[in-house]
């Protein structure tokens, strides 16, 4: 079991940026692919960016790419998510999230850890 923390949320007016960052715990972070989800108040979790387990490819949700860019340092045990041009429809708790599966996958269900989640809130 991956133990991850996530931080970094905050309040930003629009057309700002924020970093998340996310900690994981354990010594084979470098085989798993790891997720940003995001959940809106009254909405389902939906699915915002991912990344394999070598950084090598990444895929995002068709509402942040071009805005939105995960990140990964290995050697830290760290995953980032870079997000710009912030719009108030971005705001929601952000989670982290692991997978065993090392390519980058958007679906919530390959995920099986996931962090407490981080608030970002974006005025308009």
């Amino acid at each position: 079991q991956v133990q991850l923390v996530e931080s970094g949320g905050g309040l930003v007016q629009a057309g700002g940026s924020l970093r998340l960052s996310c900690a994981a715990s354990g010594r084979t972070f470098s085989m798993y692919a790891m997720g940003w989800f995001r959940q809106a108040p009254g909405k389902e979790r939906d699915f915002v960016a991912a990344i394999s387990s070598t950084g090598g490819s990444t895929q995002y949700a068709a509402s942040v790419k071009g805005r939105f860019t995960i990140s990964r340092d290995n050697a830290k045990n760290m995953v980032f998510l870079q997000m710009n041009n912030l719009k108030a429809e971005d705001t929601a708790i952000y989670f982290c999230a692991a997978t065993f599966i090392s390519s980058a996958t958007a679906s919530g269900g390959d995920f099986r850890s996931w962090g407490q989640g981080t608030q970002v809130t974006v005025s308009s």
